[in-house]
């Protein structure tokens, strides 16, 4: 009996960096590389951490005081789900007939996200995610998400999961993940310059292996993009000496890898932009399982467990109490809940 066809999609992972703070000419960009993937045969395209409008690198160079200069244009380039903004991405996902995971500072109410949405070829939204909990002083910018963002979605060419930065650092949270029978994962990463020499542990080093680490743990294709910072992003943002030192122009470390932990694709240089391109064959996945499966054959359910939550975390819950008039009627006993 012949073995069965597996999936073997053409993926890109972005490396480029935004037009800071510039909502509509980043989108301008990142319509101009799916365009360019779209012409190289890629089924899909993964874009970095909040690379609508940018990462907001003011958070590690100044005070809360200095950073206030950003907050009101940093809102107002934030992309808010279904807007007209959001559904140019859509319609270039379908004009282009390519699956896109975009990475954006998503705007909802008074607050912001550090959010991931999927589309598909078609320009459906397959998913919106939001980032469990940004990373030290991302809190002063960012909300949470809950465990309904920790979600594999299961699609023509694979079951596709998307994580941001740090939260490739949170065991549980890559477990959840794995559990899913993940084959495709978007590790979205913001650019690889920040406090270079003097915290290894925001280098590209270790950030790097974290992806390549998720890849063999869970035995799934990894796509990482990883933005880079703009010549014009450091004379907005690097205002002394001392900010030039702390935040570098470049740091782009776009990597691909395999359910088997192996690089894939030709980097590209850190200051450069462009597309790493690999071809995946999902059948490799069961090749890389046989030897171990974390979340299956290699667990110990006995031992350790998972309580996953995936509860959305509403924050008003409208609820009519007996005695109150509800479409007319009057309630006798507590309606059931209705989330916003």
């Amino acid at each position: 009996m012949p073995s069965r066809t597996h999936p073997k999609p053409r993926v890109a992972a972005v490396q480029a960096a935004p037009v800071f703070l510039d909502i509509d000419a980043t989108i301008d960009k990142a319509i101009s590389l799916i365009a360019r993937a779209a012409d190289k045969g890629v089924n899909l395209i993964a874009f970095p951490e909040t690379w609508i409008p940018g990462y907001p690198w003011w958070i590690w160079l100044d005070s809360p005081a200095g950073g206030m200069a950003f907050v009101q244009r940093y809102s107002d380039n934030s992309l808010a789900i279904g807007s007209p903004e959001f559904q140019r991405l859509a319609q270039a996902a379908r004009k282009h007939k390519i699956w896109v995971s975009m990475g954006f500072s998503e705007r909802s109410g008074g607050s912001l996200y550090m959010a991931q949405a999927l589309f598909d070829d078609k320009g459906n939204v397959v998913q919106t995610r939001r980032k469990l909990k940004p990373t030290h002083v991302e809190r002063t910018v960012f909300g949470e998400g809950d465990g309904s963002h920790l979600a594999v979605m299961e699609t023509a060419i694979g079951n596709i999961g998307s994580l941001c930065c740090w939260e490739h650092l949170q065991p549980l949270t890559k477990y959840a993940m794995y559990s899913q029978n993940e084959q495709i994962h978007v590790a979205a990463w913001p650019s690889f310059s920040l406090y270079r020499g003097a915290a290894y542990a925001l280098g590209p080093e270790l950030n790097n292996a974290a992806s390549q680490m998720y890849a063999a743990e869970g035995g799934c294709f990894v796509i990482a993009p990883c933005a880079t910072v703009s010549k014009e992003m450091i004379e907005l943002l690097c205002t002394d000496e001392m900010k030039r030192h702390l935040l570098l122009e470049g740091g782009g470390f776009a990597r691909i890898y395999g359910p088997d932990g192996s690089p894939m694709g030709t980097p590209l240089a850190e200051n450069e932009e462009g597309l790493l391109i690999a071809d995946l064959d999902l059948g490799m996945i069961s090749l890389a399982k046989a030897a171990a499966d974390p979340a299956g054959h290699y667990s110990r359910p006995d031992v350790t467990r998972l309580l996953l939550n995936k509860t959305p975390g509403d924050r008003v819950v409208a609820q009519a109490l007996p005695g109150m008039v509800v479409g007319g009627e009057l309630a006798t006993e507590p309606a059931a809940p209705l989330a916003h």
